[in-house]
């Protein structure tokens, strides 16, 4: 590796411990939360409100942060959301209630700023190289690969810690690695000095946390009730809520997020292909487990796998994300970010549909599984990178921090939807399966959103996120500002005017470049 490329490859070897430990966080937990809920004395369907309390707060604070990772600095946020996560971990492995158990896994949601942050550093860094968008790209997936690797390890160690120590000192596990990946940032990642300033928006980000709080804690409340009378209040009052916050940021100059900015023409497609992709990799992964241990002779449909089964047919899902993580870099080298991140939505959509007509046995679900899977992993690695790419490079914190956002929203909607789904035409009385109707529903739902995305990226400009876009550079083509890269001047682009650098120091030492 050449001696230019030295100082990126160690700060992306420091983020892949944060990301392996991010995806520990995802897959530990889940083999022990029927071991968690006998501990607290509660039923196993109030376990749901684990995962609802950490998706609300998570929709709440990553705007927040990633705005604040812009204007302060993003390793100062990668920190002290380490430090947050990492009291909380220590908290949830010995929480004697549930009340304060749900309060301290909520707080640990403050991880899923991680993967924003991360991005946006590795960002900041390669852009010292002429390939900046490879670099973040390649970066990007190595990441992604540790996240993937940490959820598959994380769920293989939890599986065997469970049943030989105490479950205080199982749960504690996690809380050493959170604790380790912060000494790690802290000794090894550079700041790496890019700023926006400003100030936090405080209006806005009011309107933005109550918007998501109603819109998230609806959808929660419908996971357990279904769409109610207050689902659909909440629900409405939250969309209210979002277009009045739509029209304050449009009038700031110092917006949470900007509204300019996510309406280019290279990042909006970005945007919604993150919603659309959370349906999916965020709601459909419970579906499956449950459909693979249905048992056909019971019902006619279901693959009938035990506990030990079904862990493979997950590992194998989980094991192919890694490796479409692991392939996005090198074949978007080859044949440009757009057209993989169009090849793998639609891998995504083929596997989906495909399972509505064959799902009746293992090797054919598993297969298909794998297709989505492949391009699952390709579209995790993706689309930070390609928001980062996207975006100023002082706004790259708001860009990929809405791309988790989003995906968080996708989600949320598709797991109250899907439990509707599944639960519709069920005879509770007669037997606890979920009816074939709604897994095909849940299926045909992922597969079209993935191929609604498909539609939206065909949109995107041909050169975007390569080093030949514009935006990648943070320029944009205006005679004015070409005349002065021409002479050698550092050009600052803002909206309204191009401005000329009289000293044209290193971008990374200045903030708002």
């Amino acid at each position: 590796m050449s001696r230019s490329r030295a100082p990126l490859a160690g700060v992306v070897g420091a983020l892949v411990v944060v990301e392996a430990t991010s995806g520990v966080l995802q897959g530990y937990y889940t083999p022990l939360l029927s071991d968690v809920a006998r501990h607290l004395g509660i039923h196993d369907a109030d376990v749901n409100w684990f995962e609802a309390s950490q998706l609300l707060l998570s929709a709440i604070v990553v705007p927040l942060l990633a705005r604040l990772g812009d204007m302060i600095g993003h390793r100062k946020v990668l920190i002290g959301s380490l430090i947050v996560t990492a009291a909380a971990s220590w908290g949830v492995a010995f929480a004697p209630s549930f009340w304060l158990f749900t309060l301290l896994w909520a707080l640990q949601g403050f991880y899923v700023v991680w993967l924003p942050m991360n991005v946006s550093i590795i960002h900041a860094r390669a852009r010292k190289h002429p390939n900046t968008a490879e670099l973040t790209s390649k970066g990007a997936g190595l990441i992604v690969v540790a996240l993937q690797a940490g959820a598959i390890g994380g769920a293989l160690v939890a599986g065997q810690l469970g049943g030989l120590i105490p479950l205080h000192l199982t749960l504690a596990v996690p809380a050493v690695l959170v604790t380790v990946a912060l000494l790690v940032v802290i000794l090894k990642v550079e700041d790496p000095g890019v700023r926006a300033g400003g100030r936090v928006d405080s209006s806005g980000t009011v309107l933005l946390s109550l918007s998501l709080l109603a819109i998230t804690g609806g959808l929660a409340l419908a996971r357990v009730n279904g769409f109610t009378l207050w689902v659909w209040a909440m629900v409405l009052v939250g969309a209210a809520l979002m277009w009045w916050f739509v029209q304050v940021e449009r009038r700031k100059d110092d917006p949470v997020i900007d509204m300019h900015l996510i309406t280019r023409p290279t990042l909006w497609p970005v945007i919604l292909t993150s919603a659309l992709f959370g349906v999916s990799v965020l709601g459909a992964q419970g579906p499956l487990s449950t459909f693979a241990g249905t048992d056909p002779t019971e019902v006619g449909y279901g693959l009938g796998l035990d506990s030990a089964s079904r862990s493979y047919l997950i590992g194998a899902y989980v094991l192919s994300l890694l490796v479409g993580a692991g392939l996005y870099a090198r074949i978007s080298k080859a044949l440009q970010p757009r057209r993989v991140l169009i090849a793998a939505a639609t891998l995504v959509g083929a596997g989906y549909l495909l399972l509505v007509p064959l799902h009746g046995g293992v090797p054919t679900v598993t297969a298909l599984m794998i297709v989505a899977g492949l391009g699952s992993g390709a579209l995790v690695a993706a689309l930070p990178a390609t928001a980062a790419a996207a975006a100023p490079p002082h706004q790259t914190g708001v860009a990929t921090g809405l791309t988790n956002t989003t995906k968080t929203l996708g989600g949320a909607f598709a797991s109250a939807v899907f439990a509707l789904a599944l639960a519709n035409g069920v005879d509770s009385e007669t037997t606890t399966a979920a009816s074939l109707s709604g897994y095909q529903t849940v299926w045909a739902i992922c597969g079209v959103t993935a191929f609604v995305a498909v539609g939206a990226l065909l949109t995107v400009p041909k050169v975007a996120f390569t080093s030949a876009d514009p935006d990648a550079r943070g320029l944009d083509e205006s005679p004015e500002a070409l005349a002065l890269e021409a002479v050698g001047h550092d050009v600052v682009v803002s909206d309204a005017k191009v401005v000329r650098s009289e000293e044209s120091p290193d971008p990374e030492q200045e903030g708002g470049r």
